[in-house]
């Protein structure tokens, strides 16, 4: 029964924060199995369990609340030396973490939790009293990733045809706990005094803030929340760099004011052209700064998402009867957090197939001279204005001809086809859907989906994933990704009247278009740069407009691994621009819009859903 009448931002505070002490407390798990001594982090984890405890007690889920205390309980007598942790513990360890997880998918589709597995119960019960596990407990092979209650979105399913008149007026709003026993150990006292703290104040609220009785909640009252989450925790000192810029941008607007003032009056002596002109620099300088440091605020530290995977890894090694690290670095590089958010689901597909395909079983690694364990490391760094992220492992790497026979054998690709293709091309069919070269299909992979659904989650934002391969020796996958969707760098192009803006990352070159340059080839037409046949496709046939005047400028763009030049009657330079996401309407192979510097409204376009449709042709 639902039951969170007038509790709904009470509980989405709690996912929120709960679900990422979840996942903090599941990465210190695994460093536990490696150091099962390690005090501090027995402590730390005793108070992830303690203060979720107590927040499920404000939210009266009470099976949540049972399934935590005995948890904490084991943990208590495990910092105090009264038990000690071994193989059969853990297991019931993370099994009761696993169920903890998926009581929160139960609070965030606003329904109590029902009670845990009695295995799981009876398991913790009688590690508690100090009895053999009778046994096997249940085991979750899942990371504690929560969903926050959404709110339904409005479609924004791409329309056939540019409506002109819709677009403008979509743009511009107008017509055309328990308390810890006695103890001396200082670290004790410490832990005891943050319980004592945490039970004051449960995720951001004073405990006479909770509300009263909710009885009788029916299905679906609860309003609905973003899918995704909407808040964001931000260091002081960038919101204070903000307030300062903000104050100085106050200033210099004051200047300008003024001597605008004295412009109108009649004073156009050269002192004060060359203050307005030093105002106005002054001014460009300011926004810049304003604005790097608001994207800044956006920037999140990217270990928040990788720390969710050394538990992702080890649950499917034991499944797989594997001995499996995941080694993290770079957890300190930052990124936009919308790209964090949506950079979960294809890194969840690429940490998966290193352990199930990339390294080999036990056994196959002693055969081969290698180590008992297998390593996998996932990394991210900065290089430049891009994101570099890594997933390497030490396995049996790809054969180029394997995957290449594999494709011919379920008919991806063609003989003829097959013949041409170098060893980094055979690598990448792995990206083509249908593509496996499991014969059996478990429950972890072998339908041939995944790697297709990692390549285009990525190319959605912006990146690009290449593969290096040794057999014998272990793979890498490389995803590159700008640091932020939020500004994109664009060529801007002519076409009539109206402007439109192609990512600039995907342009090559400008070339000069004319005539003829051009020959057809199979009724297309193409053009020869510097020995390399290329297709031309004008952008009045990609968006369906009538061809005016012949076009007069080429882009060579490079989507993938495909490149075509893109005809336009000219173009106006290039810029860094703010894009401005279309919720309500969007015209088919548009992504967004921005404004010029002439206040004209200028189109970005999206090159690989405009290519789809002359594929399909």
């Amino acid at each position: 029964m639902n039951d969170f009448t007038g509790m709904e931002e009470l509980l989405h505070d709690f996912l929120s924060e709960a679900s990422e002490m979840l996942s903090d407390v599941d990465g210190k798990l695994i460093d536990l199995e490696k150091f099962p001594d390690d005090r501090k982090l027995l402590n730390d984890i005793f108070r992830g369990f303690h203060t979720i405890k107590g927040g499920a007690g404000f939210l009266n889920a009470n099976e949540l609340v049972t399934l935590c205390h005995l948890t904490e309980n084991l943990f208590d007598k495990l910092r105090t030396g009264e038990m000690k942790l071994n193989a059969e513990i853990m297991d019931v360890i993370f099994a009761a973490t696993g169920e903890v997880s998926k009581m929160f998918g139960d609070l965030s589709s606003s329904r109590q939790p029902s009670a845990a597995p009695a295995a799981i119960l009876d398991a913790l019960k009688a590690t508690l009293a100090g009895e053999k596990i009778a046994a096997k407990v249940p085991h979750h092979a899942t990371s504690a990733v929560v969903a926050i209650p959404a709110e339904p979105t409005t479609s924004t399913e791409p329309a056939d045809q540019v409506d002109w008149d819709a677009l403008y007026t979509a743009l511009t709003g107008t017509d055309i706990v328990e308390k810890a026993g006695v103890t001396r150990d200082p670290e004790q006292i410490a832990a005891a005094v943050a319980e004592e703290e945490s039970t004051t104040k449960v995720f951001g609220r004073r405990a006479e803030d909770k509300p009263g009785d909710t009885v009788g909640r029916r299905p679906g009252d609860v309003p609905a929340k973003d899918a995704k989450e909407t808040t964001i925790r931000v260091d002081t000192v960038r919101l204070d760099q903000v307030l300062n810029l903000s104050g100085e941008i106050g200033l210099t607007k004051n200047r300008l004011t003024h001597l605008r003032a004295d412009i109108l009056q009649g004073r156009t002596d050269a002192d004060t052209l060359r203050e307005l002109d030093q105002s106005v620099s002054q001014l460009d300088m300011l926004v810049v700064n304003l604005q790097n440091a608001v994207m800044k605020t956006r920037m999140q530290p990217i270990g928040r998402l990788f720390n969710k995977y050394p538990r992702l890894a080890r649950d499917l090694a034991r499944s797989l009867g594997k001995d499996v690290e995941l080694v993290l670095s770079g957890e300190e590089t930052e990124m936009d957090k919308t790209m964090i958010e949506d950079l979960n689901d294809p890194l969840v597909h690429l940490v998966r197939n290193a352990v199930d395909h990339g390294v080999e079983t036990i056994e196959a690694r002693i055969a081969a001279g290698k180590p008992e364990k297998s390593l996998v490391e996932l990394s991210a760094r900065q290089e430049g204005d891009h994101i570099l992220i890594t997933i390497a492992d030490d396995g049996r790497g790809m054969r180029p001809e394997v995957i290449r026979s594999k494709a011919l054998e379920k008919g991806i690709i063609t003989t003829e086809v097959a013949n041409t293709l170098d060893e980094h091309q055979c690598l990448e069919l792995i990206f083509l859907p249908g593509f496996s070269t499991k014969d059996e299909i478990s429950s972890v992979s072998g339908r041939g989906v995944g790697m297709d659904v990692v390549k285009t989650n990525i190319q959605k934002l912006n990146g690009t994933i290449s593969i290096h391969s040794e057999p014998g020796k272990g793979s890498v996958f490389t995803i590159s990704l700008p640091l932020t969707l939020a500004i994109l760098p664009v060529l801007i192009l002519r076409l009539g009247e109206q402007s439109f803006a192609v990512p600039l990352s995907m342009v090559r070159e400008i070339l000069s278009v004319s005539p003829g340059q051009l020959q057809q080839v199979s009724g297309r037409a193409t053009m020869v740069v510097r020995g390399e046949v290329l297709p031309v496709l004008p952008l009045a046939r990609l968006i369906g407009w009538e061809q005016g005047v012949e076009p007069e400028v080429g882009v060579l763009m490079q989507v993938g691994n495909n490149s075509f030049i893109l005809s336009a009657d000219g173009f106006a330079g290039h810029d860094d621009v703010v894009i401005k996401s279309l919720e309500t309407f969007r015209p088919k192979g548009v992504a967004g819009v921005t404004m010029s510097s002439e206040g004209e409204i200028v189109l970005i376009l999206d090159i690989k859903e405009l290519l789809s449709d002359v594929r399909g042709n």
